[in-house]
């Protein structure tokens, strides 16, 4: 019987030697996104406030947070692998404030707050830091909740998150989009008429998942509508603020668009409790 991709099957795929590499070839010649850059100043301006990264890879956004002025960074990734990668890449730059978890998105537990404990976590201890109020920020950046299997898991992530960040607290996250052109919606058309007919492949979870491999290894992604996601975000206690796809947001250059294909930002913000 087949098996269908689980946590552990993208996480093993993200420890696998071409996917750090890859990833660690991104977070240190490729850094920001223009359009990354741009939302992050319109929506983070406290440079302040304690901010959450999840999924942070490689470092690829964290180190250049730091870069960028923010000073209170906690950045966290299941695959022990790329945090690894992380680490080396903050150490190399001369950055030794930022905080790596190695914690999954799905059971940020227990929490603390500063003022409960006094100090950062030195350990691997999937203890999430924050202020007394929680985080006044978070982001989840390159798909990483849709490399999350299961509808109902994205949705637990997207819970544990809300948890521990403080209320009016942003969330910028990135997904693909099915509906983002004529093409796509044509390819999708063809995939809903596979699984009518239990044609698809048996490892899937759910229609919308793909499970694909290239330069940077085997990758799990669930690719959503935007219905899906402004469901998923009022379920779980965010309110929608913004979203438009990367194109609308910046020109990018060569290097990214050959890095990643087209995607769609979100911000959410916290509803308070």
């Amino acid at each position: 019987m087949v098996k269908k991709i689980s946590s552990e099957t993208v996480r093993a795929d993200f420890n696998d030697p071409p996917a750090v590499l890859y990833y660690a070839r991104a977070a240190h010649f490729l850094g920001l996104w223009k359009s990354e850059r741009t939302l992050i100043e319109r929506f983070f301006p406290d440079q302040s406030t304690p901010l959450l990264e999840a999924g942070c890879g490689a470092g690829r956004v964290t180190v250049k947070l730091w870069e960028m002025g923010y000073r209170q960074i906690t950045a966290f990734d299941f695959a022990q692998e790329l945090l690894d990668q992380a680490r080396s890449l903050a150490a190399e730059r001369g950055v030794t404030d930022i905080t790596f978890v190695h914690a999954d998105a799905t059971r940020l537990n227990p929490f603390h707050s500063l003022s409960e404990t006094g100090h950062k976590p030195v350990d691997d201890n999937n203890v999430i830091i924050a202020g007394a109020r929680g985080f006044g920020g978070a982001l989840f950046m390159f798909n990483g909740l849709m490399q999350i299997p299961g509808r109902e898991n994205r949705r637990t992530a997207l819970r544990e998150l809300h948890r521990v960040c403080a209320p009016g607290a942003p969330f910028l996250f990135t997904t693909h989009d099915r509906d983002s052109s004529l093409t796509e919606r044509a390819l999708w058309r063809l995939e809903a008429l596979r699984w009518e007919r239990g044609e698809q492949d048996p490892r899937l979870v759910e229609f919308g998942d793909r499970y694909f491999e290239d330069e940077s290894g085997r990758t799990f992604m669930h690719l959503p509508d935007r219905a899906e996601i402004l469901a998923d975000l009022a379920a779980t206690g965010w309110t929608h603020e913004f979203d438009a796809m990367r194109r609308e947001v910046a020109t990018e250059s060569r290097a990214v668009l050959d890095f990643s294909d087209e995607c769609r930002f979100w911000l959410g913000r916290r509803n308070a409790d």
